[in-house]
């Protein structure tokens, strides 16, 4: 039975709330690092880490130190004036990721809105597309967000459903084939949006070579190439982005997410000035945007990203996990098809004619391991990148208690038997 105190926020959620999100039944009251507790007192693993908004881990003592100062002196403005907080935050970032010029936003959906209209401007301004002509190459099962102008090139048709007409100028492509960008190319073409990494459609890698061959064509046929690192950037993938996974630079980088230390919504659009500069006054804008409590929280994540070495550790923690992860697999049998990621960000592809991973993730939650589950058939394990080996084991151990309780509740095909072996002891 569902506690008193449990059951009465989420009834009020629910009889006030709009109905477009199905939450994990936990409510969360209080958090420090990788842990949670809910309003029982109830401890969890955070596995999740807010879809990489948490890499710092929740309330990083040196971030909410930063937030305090600035909290003392001055929060909002608009962009009407200069601050003191806005020019160093934007000096860190360029410097770290390698670029001109930065755009502060406020979520991932406002930057990858901003690198559109950026795209579409720098191919009428510089390369001579027709005004309202400029096409944007995006890939099949893509997730930038939920705004009207993304959903309406996304490929998922739930995304989709009731809410068009939706913008044109967007072709796809598959992700992973350079020949299916190639077809999809016009002589309208501006850009190519990609996510380095496809997390919504299921935590999806690109077969190895297909970013420098996409980097190569770009350059060729003189194409912009827009990386989505939203939930991949700094250092979710154990690189501080992922693209150098591939040993490529991008001519745009949309970050957010992380960039807010867990604290507050902070996004930025970057690229070289080339790009960049087809913004004048007045082209775009937001009142929250590079605001001066959020470029001084987002100045001091960059800042402990590289004191805390969190890349590394993700790296490290990483390959930790997906081995442990991967142990699991082969004692699974066929519950569990495959297991897949970089860094701290795998995902586990549950066979549906076995288990249900929203199931599975509803049981882990009764067990104190906090995840969620992406196209009914992927659960997905994205902890902070302060996570320790112990922690790890934890949460890996519960996992493989929850799919053993599932596998011996269930008739599995016998053409397919579960292995031999303790779940636990992978």
């Amino acid at each position: 039975m569902t506690p008193s105190r449990t059951r009465s926020f989420i009834e009020q959620e629910a009889r006030f709330g709009a109905r477009n999100y199905r939450p994990v039944p936990v409510v969360v009251d209080r958090a420090l690092d990788c842990l949670v507790w809910d309003v029982e007192g109830r401890e969890y693993i955070d596995m999740m880490s807010a879809y990489s908004a948490v890499s710092h881990g929740h309330l990083h003592p040196r971030l909410v130190a930063a937030a305090h100062r600035q909290l003392a002196r001055v929060a909002v403005t608009s962009r009407a004036y200069h601050g003191t907080t806005l020019g160093p935050f934007l000096e860190q970032l360029c410097a770290l990721a390698g670029f001109e010029r930065a755009l502060p936003m406020n979520t991932g959906a406002e930057a990858v809105e901003t690198a559109i209209k950026c795209a579409r401007r720098w191919g009428h301004r510089v390369k001579g597309i027709a005004d309202g002509q400029a096409e944007i190459l995006v890939a099949r099962q893509n997730f930038h967000g939920r705004t009207s102008t993304i959903v309406g090139f996304s490929s998922e048709p739930d995304y989709r459903a009731g809410f068009g007409p939706f913008a044109p100028g967007f072709r796809h492509f598959d992700f992973g084939a350079i020949a299916s960008v190639r077809e999809a190319t016009s002589a309208n073409t501006c850009a190519v949006l990609v996510e380095p990494i496809q997390g919504e459609a299921g935590v999806i890698l690109p077969p190895p070579g297909f970013f420098r061959e996409l980097r190569d064509w770009c350059s060729q046929n003189r194409v912009l190439l827009v990386m989505d690192e939203v939930q991949s950037g700094l250092g979710r993938t154990g690189k501080l982005f992922a693209f150098e996974h591939e040993g490529i630079r991008p001519d745009a980088l949309i970050l957010g997410k992380a960039l807010g230390g867990g604290l507050l919504p902070v996004s930025a659009f970057l690229a070289d000035a080339a790009v960049m500069d087809v913004f004048d006054p007045g082209s775009h804008g937001s009142t929250f945007g590079g605001n001066a409590l959020a470029a001084a929280v987002a100045l001091e994540a960059l800042l402990v990203l590289q004191d805390e070495r969190l890349v590394a550790r993700s790296a490290e923690m990483g390959d930790y996990l997906i081995a442990r992860l991967r142990a699991v697999q082969r004692l699974a049998g066929p519950v569990i098809r495959d297991v897949r990621g970089r860094g701290l960000w795998v995902g586990v592809d549950i066979d549906p004619a076995h288990a249900s991973a929203r199931e599975l993730v509803e049981r882990l939650a009764e067990n104190g391991v906090l995840s969620k589950e992406t196209h009914q058939t992927v659960i997905r394990f994205a902890p902070p990148l302060t996570i320790s080996t112990a922690l790890i084991d934890r949460a890996v151990d519960t996992f493989a208690r929850v799919v053993r309780a599932r596998m011996a509740s269930a008739t599995l095909n016998p053409k397919a038997p579960v292995a031999s072996g303790s779940l636990e002891a992978a």
